[in-house]
């Protein structure tokens, strides 16, 4: 190798970073190259492949067989029940999205759920071990102490939603607050005045975005809000059928319903129908993610669309990017990585 015997800045072996800014380029790119990903353009690739060569850089993969130091593995937590993650297609679709950009990579995907304080207390022992490289986060409540775990253990961590406004770990979202609010907007040009909110669970964050929105397109569109109007879910079926029947027992005059998701829609559809009501001739019907169960309605369900798929890749892409970074989340600073994902209302015959 040309550059054998090249020593890095520190005058011990080249870094990953070293490697980057000679190739100019950021430091989860350098790792994505070096893991055989082809999500980098061929210009990219040589570039890192050129400077790998010059500064005689010992790839990440075989360092961790020398240092004995990295497991090449890392963990999807699901701090929910089993029963819930199989039910929705939310979560399938993120593990299919997290699946296809891992099999670039030598790393294995550890599936974890911690939904009981037994899961989370053998959990919390394993992450103290340091037996992953990085953890995924997915379904977090505002006052899970996972993330604030993974933290103190200095474990590379990327949340999916992120628990508040100043979430301090890496996330990617999409845009509840915009998707709200579009099947919200959409629901008023269809001429409905008496539009119901179903929230998701109230202690997610991309929920509570939720609300913000269906509040703030009824306010631009001169429509008061009637905080009657909005019954708490829990993105479950049941718990929409539970709000369902409670809102029609207040406001019997309801036109339309925005549910925080597909499968609490279909809970909803089901107590309108029970109650005669026919969608959308008496009351239109909006769901939120756009799932299979959205197509296979009666009548076909509109549907916010988040890419959960995509959000699941760019998550696998962040989380690298932790890992070769490998410094304190509380280090960082403002360099926190947050990304959010475009929605898309998708019209079927529901609404």
């Amino acid at each position: 190798m040309a550059g054998h015997g090249v020593r890095g800045r520190s005058g011990g072996r080249p870094t990953l970073e070293e490697v980057a800014a000679r190739a100019g380029v950021g430091r989860g790119t350098v790792s994505r190259v070096i893991n055989g990903s082809p999500r980098v353009s061929d210009a990219t690739r040589a570039a890192v492949e050129a400077a790998v060569e010059e500064l005689g850089y010992v790839p990440n993969t075989a360092a961790r067989a020398l240092a004995a130091n990295r497991t090449d593995a890392i963990a999807l937590v699901v701090p929910e029940p089993e029963t819930r993650f199989f039910a929705e297609p939310y979560f399938s679709d993120m593990l299919k999205g997290v699946g296809s950009e891992l099999s670039d990579t030598e790393m294995q995907l550890l599936l974890i759920f911690a939904g009981s304080d037994r899961e989370r207390e053998r959990l919390a022992q394993y992450l103290a071990a340091h037996r992953v490289d990085g953890v995924l986060l997915v379904s977090v409540h505002a006052d899970d102490p996972l993330p604030d775990l993974l933290t103190q253990l200095e474990i590379p961590a990327v949340i999916s939603g992120p628990r508040s406004a100043a979430e301090p770990l890496a996330s990617v979202d999409s845009d509840n607050y915009g998707g709200a609010r579009s099947a919200v907007e959409h629901l008023l040009s269809r001429g409905r005045g008496r539009i119901a909110h179903i929230t998701g669970h109230l202690a997610v964050y991309g929920a509570q975005r939720r609300v913000d929105g269906y509040r703030d397109a009824l306010r631009e569109a001169g429509h008061e809000v009637d905080e009657r109007l909005i019954e708490p879910g829990d993105f479950t079926e049941e718990g929409g059928r539970r709000a369902m029947a409670e809102l029609l027992r207040r406001h019997p005059d309801i036109d339309a319903v925005f549910a925080a998701s597909d499968v609490t829609a279909a809970g909803a559809g089901q107590i309108l129908r029970e109650a005669g009501r026919r969608i959308p001739d008496d009351v239109a019907l909006v769901g939120y993610d756009d799932s299979a169960i959205a197509r296979h309605m009666e009548p076909p369900l509109t549907s916010v669309r988040q890419p959960i798929e995509e959000m699941g890749r760019a998550m696998i892409d962040l989380l690298l990017t932790e890992i070769a970074d490998r410094r304190p989340a509380a280090s960082r600073g403002l360099e926190r990585h947050q990304v959010v994902l475009a929605t898309e209302l998708v019209e079927r015959r529901s609404s």
